[in-house]
């Protein structure tokens, strides 16, 4: 585990990692409350933003509420996102009930160490990359970890729900 955040106190994320002794490191980088975007995180952290993925709070009609981590330049396919949950429908949940939701802010959601254990749904373009990068838990900060581990670490659904 490399942690180049010196000092700084591990996210439930990061703990879940170790407690599974999956290798990570996490990146921290300004954050700029004007824009908490995915595409501003790749471009802090120099990477392409294929391999930042972000995280979106959904619900669906039989599952409940699932999360669906896409490249982050993508917009979410619901419907490919509701076929994968085997629901008929899925929306958006709404920005104000995130953090009650997961007990984290915008633009520090991640799909590990939420409040509850929802389901998890990742895009099948995360496999063409050796790693990739979600949020930590907290606002500029990601964790880079390889896409099997992070399947492995939240048991995701891998389909293609990006467009």
């Amino acid at each position: 585990m490399v942690n180049d955040m010196k000092g700084t106190k591990k996210t439930n994320a990061a703990r879940i990692l170790d407690s599974l002794s999956i290798p990570y490191e996490i990146k921290a980088f300004p954050v700029d409350l004007d824009d908490l975007s995915a595409v501003h995180a790749a471009k802090m952290l120099d990477m392409p933003v294929e391999r930042v993925f972000k995280t979106l709070v959904c619900r669906t009609d039989k599952r409940g509420v699932v999360m669906a981590c896409i490249p982050g330049a993508a917009e979410l396919d619901l419907k490919a996102l509701a076929l994968a949950a085997a629901s008929k429908k899925a929306e958006m949940v709404h920005l104000k009930e995130v953090l009650a939701l997961t007990g984290y802010q915008r633009g520090g959601c991640s799909p590990l160490g939420a409040k509850k254990e929802y389901p998890v749904f990742l895009d099948a373009s995360a496999r063409e990359w050796e790693q990739i990068a979600v949020s930590a838990g907290k606002r500029g900060e990601q964790i880079l970890l390889a896409p099997a581990d992070l399947e492995r670490a939240v048991h995701a659904t891998v389909a293609a729900l990006a467009r």
